[in-house]
């Protein structure tokens, strides 16, 4: 009599009708047979899935070439399917369930055919974590197979663990026909199932990602109280070797794998590791907030990564001694058959063949790797993994930094008057657009907590369960927000960014200490210039007081901006949010 687990697979197995069906173990035998599929059996668009890079340079390496029009997350087909339409909320799109679940049966029908049919079973989280979750992906394609073995972590034991239970996450997922027309990644929260046809790109194929570990897992954090976050987490350590940790949520391509290896520009200060962009952050018995990563690697975008902006991440892809690392969507060098990128070098090599395969012609204005290429890389390659990167309690959290990309506005660093405030000023985080998805206009858009694209329920409710953590939290963290990317009148950024960071970092630690005081503004406690560490920075006085201005004439616009976009969320919307609207306004 087969169990839940057997059972399931054979279903799909049955739907897709695939060749084969194979069983990973997460073995590092398996890895290489799996990417050597890739190099000699499989292909999309007439290419191989992988090729094989310049191992003495590039140890380990393998570079992908995806569809040419599947390169990015693509919102307008990702849909939240809960029973009722006013649970999906008004920012996720939705089907009814059944319907949803008939269309992706009628478009998955045989839709393995002629492939294999990979079972991946996974842990999101440490095994030994109470808070990580079992899950098990199908795919039909070696990619995903391979990059799910890096980003998470997959081995038989976790088919152990599930056992003859039902309690197990779901994610069905296969290129299909590659046609847009037929892409869907829908979400169905009641049933622990995401359902992913059409796509190979990372953020619609690896189901662990940000399907599970945000949609899926948010609405699991509603129900059972916790909370699934788009955010890195990282250590900071001070000269005298003291170390908080630090949980912060941008969007996507807005630094946030930069800040969580940032290199330090002050002398004495490191940051540690533990995460780059998931949290999931469970209240301790102690009163404080803790946070985990539940995954293992890092799914980076490559433009701008270089040893003057990233220098840990370049070591850490340089560094495969674990995992493979792997390129996606990247241009090539021919001549030394190695990954480039803008920003990699000043100075593009000479006769790349571009992401799409073709032969680069700078002079017509377009990139060589593509805006959202991405490298795939693990965890345990890091130099500033954090030693308490497995700890299955994870780590306590003494501070939350929301951001966004604006171009004007909003201050350099700002404090939030208490737990209320600071989680109304993450809801009302607005960012410009990036290449991270498809179909975002590059106008600003509100995106809270950098969650917009990523909560599996109705947000006026998930703004409501951060309120009710904090009032769960006998400590709950100091929040603050941060724009690395105001610019002055001549459109050039006023802060120089990257390793100077910590210095903003450093007022957080003063102020956590109690070392500094700071000015109230209407919008939070901004700092005084003199007590931000410039020393050794080229920037001018001026500068600085335009990153600490507060012009509050100037914010009527976005105040009836924030207000429109709350409107949507109508009862849903907690009254202490109106509060804090009432407040600003006055």
């Amino acid at each position: 009599m087969t169990n839940p687990l057997e059972k399931w697979v054979e279903e799909q197995a049955r739907l897709a009708m695939p060749d084969r069906v194979y069983w990973c173990n997460g073995s590092e035998e398996e890895a290489r047979k799996i990417i050597d599929i890739g190099i000699n059996k499989e292909q999309i668009e007439g290419h191989p899935v992988f090729q094989k890079l310049n191992h003495k340079l590039w140890p380990n390496s393998y570079f992908h070439r995806s569809h040419h029009d599947d390169v990015a997350r693509t919102e307008q087909v990702t849909f939240v399917c809960h029973p009722e339409r006013e649970l999906s909320g008004p920012t996720n799109n939705w089907q009814e369930p059944k319907k949803a679940i008939a269309m992706l049966k009628g478009l998955s029908k045989g839709c393995m055919k002629g492939r294999t049919m990979y079972v991946l079973p996974y842990m999101m989280g440490h095994p030994d974590s109470p808070y990580s979750k079992a899950c098990i992906q199908l795919t039909d394609i070696s990619y995903v197979a391979a990059n799910m073995r890096i980003m998470t972590r997959m081995g038989k034991n976790v088919i152990d663990k599930i056992g003859e239970s039902d309690n197990f996450v779901k994610g069905f997922h296969s290129l299909g026909d590659l046609d847009k027309n037929h892409r869907f990644v829908m979400h169905f929260p009641q049933d622990n199932l995401v359902w992913s046809i059409g796509s190979g790109y990372g953020g619609n194929a690896l189901l662990g990602k940000k399907c599970f570990s945000l949609r899926i897992a948010s609405y699991l954090g509603f129900i059972e109280g916790w909370l699934a976050e788009h955010m890195v987490i990282f250590g900071l350590e001070n000269p005298k070797g003291e170390i908080k940790y630090i949980a912060a949520a941008f969007p996507s391509a807005c630094g946030k794998t930069n800040l969580a290896m940032l290199q330090s520009a002050l002398p004495g200060y490191k940051v540690w590791t533990v995460g780059d962009d998931i949290a999931w952050l469970n209240a301790g018995t102690d009163g404080r907030l803790y946070a985990i990563n539940p995954e293992s690697g890092f799914f980076c975008v490559a433009p701008g990564t270089s040893m003057d902006t990233n220098a840990n991440m370049v070591r850490t892809i340089k560094n495969n001694k674990y995992f493979p690392t792997i390129y996606t969507n990247v241009a090539l060098n021919p001549k030394t058959n190695e990954p480039w990128w803008e920003g990699y070098t000043k100075t593009p090599p000479k006769n790349l063949i571009d992401w799409l395969g073709n032969k680069w012609d700078k002079s017509k204005g377009e990139r060589a790797a593509h805006p959202n290429s991405r490298i795939t890389v693990s965890a345990y390659n890091a130099p500033t993994l954090s030693k308490e990167f497995d700890n299955p309690k994870g780590v306590p959290i003494s501070a939350i930094i929301f951001g966004g990309r604006r171009s004007s506005l909003i201050p350099l660093v700002v404090e939030s008057f208490d737990w209320a405030h600071g989680v109304f000023t993450g809801a009302r985080t607005g960012s410009e657009g990036t290449a991270a998805a498809t179909d975002v206009k590059k106008a600003l858009r509100r995106d809270p907590m950098a969650m917009l694209p990523f909560c599996g329920y109705n947000m006026g409710d998930y703004f409501k369960h951060w309120i009710g953590m904090g009032e769960r939290l006998a400590r709950p963290p100091r929040i603050f927000s941060v724009n690395w990317f105001r610019k002055d009148k001549a459109g050039k950024f006023l802060w120089p960014g990257f390793g100077e960071n910590i210095r903003v970092l450093n007022w957080i630690l003063d102020r956590l200490d109690g070392n500094v005081k700071a000015r109230e503004t209407p919008i939070g406690y901004v700092p005084y210039p003199n007590d931000l560490n410039i020393e050794g920075l080229k920037i001018s006085k001026s500068d600085i007081d335009e990153l600490c201005e507060v012009d509050i004439r100037q914010w009527d616009g976005e105040v009836k901006d924030i207000k429109a976009f709350f409107k949507q969320f109508g009862k849903h919307l907690p009254n202490e949010f109106n509060e804090e609207i009432a407040k600003l306004e006055k």
